[in-house]
């Protein structure tokens, strides 16, 4: 299937490729500001990233990483370079295109959770599932499952302020996954949280990475990062180290 056309059918999005290589990053370039105010958040950055892994995103404050985490996220665009996620040029998406991919690809996870505090557990989950066009039947029972799936089958009822920080962040990794992404990213998913809910939580991706999903994440925990199978270290715009 050629995935070059500039404008893609819903069947080319959300469709699951065949290529290997989940995430291939070729000579991305990210620019802010100009003249004596430019920045060079990242400097041609080449990386690739395949199906099945789970890697860590490493570095200092400024260091590009969550800047190469909003593009492979693709909630912000190089300014030059290209992005291919899952064999589809993503450089040549229009913003709608790049939304559907977005929710049928990939699964976010912050530090910050981002629940809706008026709605329950299970309503949060059920949001993206809304924007996917399912029915209401298959969103409760999907969001359900999720929940379940991650611990939570007493706290279905409860909004945020009754949950605790881990609680909140299980609810969010069920919202990551209720729409079965390609994808995980997850950034600084345990940077609010105490050593042993980051114990917990970290048993989650885990067990998501067995499952098939690819996990990446953003941390500054040297601990969390271990528990990865590959650190990518960012450097001053630019990819230093790909354990």
């Amino acid at each position: 299937m050629n995935f070059d056309l500039h404008t893609k059918s819903d069947e080319q999005l959300t469709q699951t490729s065949e290529f290997l290589e989940l995430i291939d990053l070729k000579e991305i370039t990210k620019v802010y500001g100009k003249d004596e105010s430019t920045v060079i958040a990242l400097n041609h950055v080449n990386l690739i990233i395949d199906k099945g892994e789970y890697c860590s995103i490493m570095g200092t404050s400024g260091s590009g990483k969550s800047t190469i985490m909003n593009i492979i996220g693709c909630l912000d665009r190089p300014t030059s370079g290209e992005y291919y996620l899952d064999g589809i040029n993503i450089s040549q998406l229009s913003d709608e295109e790049l939304a559907k991919i977005r929710n049928h690809k990939i699964g976010f996870v912050f530090q910050q959770f981002h629940l809706l505090p008026q709605m329950t557990a299970l309503e949060n989950v059920m949001l993206p599932m809304i924007y996917r066009g399912l029915p209401p039947s298959e969103r409760k029972d999907r969001a359900e499952e999720a929940l379940i799936k991650i611990g939570l089958k007493e706290r279905l009822k409860n909004k945020p302020n009754q949950l605790s920080g881990g609680q909140q962040q299980r609810v969010a990794i069920a919202r990551a996954i209720v729409n079965k992404p390609l994808i995980i990213l997850a950034d600084e998913p345990t940077g609010a949280l105490d050593s042993q809910t980051t114990h917990e939580v970290m048993d989650i991706f885990k067990e998501l990475h067995e499952s098939g999903i690819t996990v990446v994440m953003v941390t500054h925990e040297a601990d969390v990062a271990s528990l990865t199978q590959r650190i990518i270290w960012f450097k001053d715009g630019s990819v230093v180290q790909k354990n």
